[in-house]
């Protein structure tokens, strides 16, 4: 199977005076696991219906392989869909679910038979080909589903949360398992999730949208340690971020700026005005000196928050902002509530925004 490339221009769709996607470019190259991230409502899944062909744009195109395909019908589309509740036949075998969509295709029986056979290979599930839908796990019904997407060699395949309604557990070994037979067949996947550990797991790009916009896209390394706003800060991962007064910016990039009583400096900025947003990943930060210099802030411990290998130690700055500082829970015994710390925050670790609304 080849994967095709997929480009939006200028995509927008709205339903009357309510727009939903509000004029999105995105290059999707052949190949690529491409993630939609965002919060319900964003336009993730009205972006992913539209290059199904189960929404019309109200402008923009939609190219694969450098064709617009914006006004072609759904079923003429080099495309299939995965959607979360699967959408399985219950009264068909697992194989005739498979093989439903080859029926309107011009291939012979010994021929849908072996694609049928190798499309549940694929997917582990050449097993349970006479068993019905009803006679399988959550998790074995989301691979049949996959396997009906793949039969049909689409050149893009979506997937609308299609891991949505496993359990935690199932869940994460099941991304494992997309992202390699992503990588086996070299199809196209766009993947819509809400879920970031799913996009970060699992995708070579992603794109993170707000607002029926897209704020930034990227590799998920470069999203999530150089987010370009304090939106996409905030809701990808754990973040502290907090509004800050800029004193200074110098010529060589350095960038002081005032937290409550505390002062401290990073590099970059580039900020106008005296407002900004600090953004610190909790993991980022210490409660002893690191081996080089770092800037300090002062604080109360108010609580902590057990998550198995790692704790949350909670600390209540003198600004009043509270600041997270994630750590190895094998070390965290020694600091209680009330108790005052300093937390040490290295200049590499600290990245300076714009001030912007954040996700709710």
């Amino acid at each position: 199977m080849k994967g095709g490339s997929l480009q939006l221009l200028s995509l927008h769709k709205s339903y009357g005076d309510v727009p939903a996607v509000r004029g999105i470019d995105l290059n999707i190259a052949a190949g690529e696991f491409f993630s939609l991230l965002g919060p319900s409502g964003c336009g993730k899944t009205t972006t992913l219906r539209m290059i199904a062909g189960f929404e019309t744009p109200t402008s923009g195109e939609i190219r694969i392989d450098g064709d617009d395909v914006s006004r072609i019908p759904a079923n003429d589309r080099p495309v299939n869909t995965v959607f979360q509740n699967y959408a399985l036949f219950p009264f068909m075998t697992v194989e005739d679910n498979v093989a439903f969509g080859l029926r309107y295709q011009k291939v012979g029986k010994a021929d849908g038979k072996r694609k049928v056979a190798e499309s549940l290979d694929m997917v582990r599930m050449g097993q349970y080909a006479k068993r019905r839908p009803g006679q399988l796990s959550g998790g074995q019904q989301q691979r049949v589903a996959l396997a009906r997407a793949i039969v049909l060699g689409p050149r893009v395949l979506l997937l609308d949360e299609p891991l949505g309604a496993l359990d935690a557990k199932l869940r994460k070994t099941l991304q494992v398992e997309l992202k390699s037979l992503q990588e086996s067949l070299g199809i196209t996947f766009v993947y819509v999730t809400h879920d970031q550990e799913e996009a970060l797991t699992m995708s070579d790009r992603m794109a993170v949208m707000a607002g029926g916009q897209v704020e930034q896209v990227g590799t998920p390394a470069e999203v999530y340690e150089s987010p370009s706003t304090a939106y996409v800060a905030d809701f990808l991962g754990s973040a502290n971020v907090l509004t800050v007064e800029i004193i200074n910016s110098d010529s060589a990039g350095q960038t002081t700026f005032r937290l409550g009583a505390d002062t401290l400096s990073c590099r970059g900025g580039g900020i106008d005005g005296t407002d900004a947003r600090l953004v610190i990943r909790p993991e980022r930060l210490l409660l002893e000196p690191p081996p080089e210099d770092a800037g300090t802030l002062e604080g109360t411990v108010v609580r902590t928050v057990y998550q198995g290998p790692t704790t949350d130690v909670i600390v209540r700055l003198s600004s009043g902002d509270e600041l997270v500082v994630r750590r190895p829970s094998e070390r965290v015994g020694q600091h209680s509530t009330g108790e005052q710390v300093t937390v040490h925050c290295r200049a590499d670790a600290m990245r300076l925004l714009p001030p912007g609304a954040l996700a709710d």
